[in-house]
């Protein structure tokens, strides 16, 4: 990644056509990747989120401040290339989904989790025709096979980079539910993170909030809201 390292040399960025998308340009020279990859976003919306990053940039480059080219080069660099491997990784998280295992006491939060994702999980067969079943306590529940091949044939069908944000929607969550949800748009990313921490807001609320813990958790939040963003740039019109 040594054009991380480089000093803003350039004066214009724009964005202009190519084949099977847009280009980002900086006085007229393509952007590429760090595996040297043309950097060709699927359409104009996304092409213009990667571009007002590096019109942002000041005097260095800092990815840290670049998360839609970020994602976009590990959309090109690493999930075009393994698209199968990742859809399989992804997949894997309807087998042990966030909202399947519930506590079985203290039946206060068993009500909780029961109200915030019952609802969840028949929208998902209704829509999807994704049928997951729920266990209570610490045993794991085995998850049909059609149920299993119904979510890698969902994970296959999506773009490289809708799966790149798709996989940061359902590993930050630990529920491919509450991923195809937000992908479907159908709740807000603050709504749907408040649903993935259920259990730890129940702990907070018990015993009080771990600073450190809360950080942490500050984190993956901005970091599921920017994959949220990014899967809806990456398939707009």
């Amino acid at each position: 990644m040594s054009e991380w390292k480089l000093k803003r040399f350039w004066k214009e960025v724009a964005t202009q056509p190519e084949a099977g998308g847009y280009a980002v340009v900086l006085d007229g020279r393509a952007v590429k990747t760090p595996a040297k990859t043309a950097l060709v976003l699927p359409n104009q919306t996304l092409a213009q989120k990667v571009a007002q990053e590096w019109r942002a940039v000041a005097e260095e480059i800092d990815p840290r401040q670049m998360p839609y080219t970020r994602s976009a080069n590990a959309a090109l660099d690493k999930v075009a290339q393994q698209h199968a491997e990742v859809a399989g990784l992804i997949a894997a998280y309807a087998e042990t989904d966030l909202l399947c295992y519930r506590a079985d006491s203290p039946q206060a939060l068993a009500r909780r989790q029961a109200q915030a994702w019952d609802d969840k999980l028949r929208w998902a067969h209704e829509t999807y025709a994704l049928v997951l079943k729920v266990s209570t306590g610490v045993m794991p529940v085995a998850q049909d096979a059609a149920s299993l091949s119904r979510a890698l044939e969902l994970c296959k069908a999506m773009s490289p980079f809708a799966l790149t944000a798709f996989h940061d929607l359902v590993s930050l969550s630990g529920s491919f539910v509450l991923g195809l949800r937000a992908v479907a748009g159908v709740d807000a990313p603050e709504n749907l993170w408040n649903t993935s921490r259920i259990d730890e807001t129940w702990q907070e609320e018990q015993w009080g909030v771990d600073e450190e813990a809360a950080e942490m958790a500050a984190l993956k939040k901005s970091q599921f809201a920017h994959a949220y963003a990014f899967y809806h740039a990456s398939v707009a019109g």
